[in-house]
């Protein structure tokens, strides 16, 4: 997974939403504890900031160096790279001892996990009940027209996604997670957030070129946004590539404890 985002980490860095201090609130608030959260796949570091107001420690993985970084230094956050096949000996030399974690967070990435081997390593590292929380964003929404040329451009960029990418488009709904409802709800979700970002057009190309797709398709000889593509961008965002608009991003959330 790390290959795919190595040439575009600033890219990625610069131009991915944040998220929304409900979602973290939310998972906090279905915690018993609030000592150290685990964030899997942490990139830039984008939900280890948000996590590090509500947790004492947060310690933060990737298996890109390229990503870790960009990521912002905090006095409780620490960030590590781990291997895509680090043993569990190494997980707990790296992230924490065996049963010592509140939280486990994965953003944007748990489509891209080995899901048996990773939930080995959740279940090792959490405590008694402790919480499991995966999320991802689905595609942006700006506007009808702005919209209709988007996906043009997303459903032509079909081949060139990883097979992985189909969780995000079902919104994690279909994957595997044997975990039990938290406290207080029925179901593992999706629980269903968004964010906004404020956005002209050129912040907007930058978004897709954080793309792997987009990456996966230039190394391909594909340039997906071509002249006629950003024109068309460029007509539909109202003829001025500097005006700032808001790009909501819907986010969807699994979330559950550890069984018993």
């Amino acid at each position: 997974m790390a290959n795919l985002f190595l040439k575009q980490a600033k890219h990625y860095a610069a131009a991915r939403p944040d998220y929304p201090a409900e979602l973290f609130q939310f998972i906090a608030s279905k915690t018993a504890r609030h000592d150290l959260a685990w964030d899997v796949g942490t990139g830039s570091g984008q939900a280890a900031v948000s996590l590090a107001k509500l947790y004492k420690n947060v310690v933060g993985t990737d298996t890109s160096a390229q990503q870790l970084a960009y990521a912002p230094a905090l006095p409780n956050v620490r960030y590590a790279h781990t291997p895509a096949d680090l043993p569990l000996e190494g997980i707990h030399a790296a992230v924490a001892p065996p049963g010592s974690v509140d939280v486990v967070t994965v953003a944007q990435a748990f489509h891209w996990l080995d899901l048996p081997r990773f939930y080995a390593q959740v279940r090792s590292l959490l405590r008694a009940h402790g919480v499991l929380a995966a999320w991802c964003y689905t595609e942006p929404r700006v506007g009808a027209a702005v919209d209709a040329v988007f996906w043009r451009l997303y459903d032509g960029s079909q081949p060139h996604w990883a097979p992985n990418r189909k969780m995000v488009d079902d919104e994690y709904r279909s994957a595997d997670f044997p975990f039990d409802p938290v406290d207080g709800e029925t179901h593992t979700g999706p629980f269903e957030f968004s964010t906004d970002r404020r956005m002209d057009l050129d912040d907007y190309f930058t978004y897709i070129k954080s793309w792997s797709a987009y990456q996966t398709a230039k190394d391909n000889g594909v340039e997906l946004l071509d002249d006629a593509t950003v024109q068309d961008f460029a007509d539909a965002w109202g003829g001025d590539r500097e005006e700032v608009k808001t790009v909501r991003y819907p986010i969807f959330l699994r979330i559950g404890k550890v069984r018993p």
